[in-house]
């Protein structure tokens, strides 16, 4: 490249870089898990954020467990949380007791993070079983599960994992279960109505507890510490955003045990979305009246199906599912398609190749995900490409190598005979006729990733699964058919174009022969 362009394009290169990393430190981003209290919270602390006027806040909601939003928080990928003292202390420091505040930040330092504004509420872990079961049974305590060992345990995944959870739990009370099969929380409550296990683990700020009839279980060994909600934070917000840092301490202290219940009824019972369950408790806390009418013609528009189905955020959400689909599938084309020619002409790298792209297909999509976060520096979008570019790779590579190793050795010695190169016969006897069948890989890539997409929601990249992961928090089977319903629709409108897209790219007589 001649010296003038290259400056040019180090020049343009470096502006690209300063815009990018300018929009980053202007913007707030929340970050919430993947359950309705952090939901909520995570609206109310982008809703304090952007009525400062400081910044733009965006909320990159349902992040998944604490592993993948602390990974996204010390990235740099969000800047604060909602999180837990006890889960701070035990999961994230690994430390025996839950310390002060105070001891938390000098512990939390060296990772440039740190706590603060206590919210005023304690959500504490705790078991519950059903009422009439419990009283048949004489269930008070959680020593009391130590002589009923024929009851079935519903835990979810990460109280399984967890430092203060499940194995912890079972030494300090002796309990003579096997570690039970993770259940996802947002389901727990129905599976325990519906009598498919005895007892689960629950949040004590929970609104289902009530409405299922279920006793919780008392700490009688006080094996659980304190979960007091505190915000979880990069240690240079003050500096960054000090208007908009001023306004989120204002919250120290603003919600009590009961009004956080309230606020998680209200999404999970009355059906009102996070975005104004949010506003409603910052409108009543600043004075003003909730609008009523607003709040309830919300919460029937809610509960109608169609309405979810195609609610305003339809057009945002077919539009990112379709970008991760098909920018993916496009890396997936340049990088496999060789790949598998690579394969098909040098034998020696065949085993590698096939067996490479056949072990990225078993890696667990959020495990990948997961991993990528660090990788990359960033949640969202540029994770989720990689990861779906991966899992696309093996229907590409394994049919163009097929193709290309099914044509008879004779066609190729008679192309050579005529003169023509080994790069000219692969562009214009082997491509054309391994077509078709490159062309079902990729048909094939392309329905898998729209499936594989709505698991990106569960690192902020968007798409469908926002819907899913929103109707699993709050086991709304309506939300999780509208996220479900259009990803399946959209498998098949993407076959039915390849089918069409077939009878332009690939000539009659080769269709018929594939």
């Amino acid at each position: 490249m001649p010296t003038p362009l290259r400056i040019a394009a180090l020049v343009a290169a470096a502006l690209l870089i300063a815009s990018s990393s300018l929009w980053a430190a202007s913007t707030l981003n929340v970050g919430s898990k993947r359950f309705t209290e952090s939901y909520v919270l995570g609206e109310i602390l982008k809703q304090t954020a952007q009525a400062a006027g400081e910044t733009t806040a965006v909320h990159q909601q349902g992040l998944g467990n604490t592993a993948i939003v602390l990974n996204a928080l010390t990235t740099g990928a969000i800047d604060v949380y909602p999180e837990y003292t006890g889960t701070i202390a035990k999961e994230i420091l690994k430390l025996d007791a839950v310390p002060p505040l105070a001891e938390l930040n000098a512990k939390l330092a060296p990772m440039g993070l740190a706590v603060g504004v206590p919210l005023g509420f304690n959500n504490t872990y705790a078991l519950a079983a059903r009422s009439d079961d419990a009283r048949a049974k004489g269930l008070s305590r959680l020593s009391d599960l130590k002589t009923h060992s024929e009851l079935r345990l519903g835990l979810s995944q990460e109280f399984i994992g967890r430092a203060d959870g499940w194995p912890g739990l079972k030494r300090a009370y002796d309990l003579p279960y096997d570690t039970p099969r993770g259940l996802d929380h947002g389901l727990a409550y129905e599976a325990i109505a519906q009598h498919q296990v005895d007892a689960i683990d629950i949040y004590s700020t929970d609104a289902k507890i009530d409405k299922y009839g279920l006793a919780v279980l008392a700490d009688d060994r006080n094996y659980f510490p304190r979960y007091d909600a505190v915000l979880l934070y990069r240690a240079d917000i003050p500096q960054r955003f000090p208007k908009t840092w001023a306004a989120l301490q204002k919250l120290e202290g603003s919600i009590d045990d009961a009004t956080m219940r309230r606020m998680n009824a209200a999404a999970e019972l009355e059906g009102k979305d996070f975005a104004t369950v949010a506003s409603g408790f910052l409108a009543q806390r600043a004075g003003a009246a909730p609008s009523v009418a607003a709040s309830n013609v919300k919460a029937a528009q809610g509960s109608d199906f169609i309405h979810k189905l195609f609610g305003p955020d339809f057009g945002r959400l077919t539009l990112e599912h379709l970008g991760l689909v098909f920018v993916s599938l496009a890396a997936s084309i340049l990088v496999g398609i060789p790949l598998g020619i690579l394969a098909s002409k040098r034998r020696g790298t065949e085993g590698v190749i096939l067996g490479a792209t056949g072990v990225a297909q078993t890696i667990p999509s959020l495990a990948l995900l997961a991993v990528l976060i660090p990788v990359t520096g960033r949640i969202g979008a540029v994770p989720a490409f990689i990861a779906l570019a991966i899992y696309a790779l093996l229907p590409i590579v394994r049919n163009t190598h097929a193709a290309l190793t099914q044509i008879s050795r004779g066609m190729r010695d008679a192309a050579r005979s005529l003169g023509l190169t080994a790069p000219t016969i692969l562009q214009t006897i082997e491509l054309p006729l391994a077509a078709p069948t490159i062309l079902a890989g990729i048909k094939t890539s392309a329905v898998i990733n729209v499936g594989t997409a709505t698991i990106a929601a569960f690192i902020g990249a968007g798409g469908y699964g926002e819907r899913i992961v929103a109707g699993l928090a709050l086991n709304d089977n309506g939300m999780l058919l509208a996220g479900a319903i259009p990803a399946a629709a959209l498998a098949l409108l993407i076959e039915g174009g390849f089918r069409i897209g077939e009878r332009w790219i690939i000539p009659g007589g080769l269709r018929q022969r594939g």
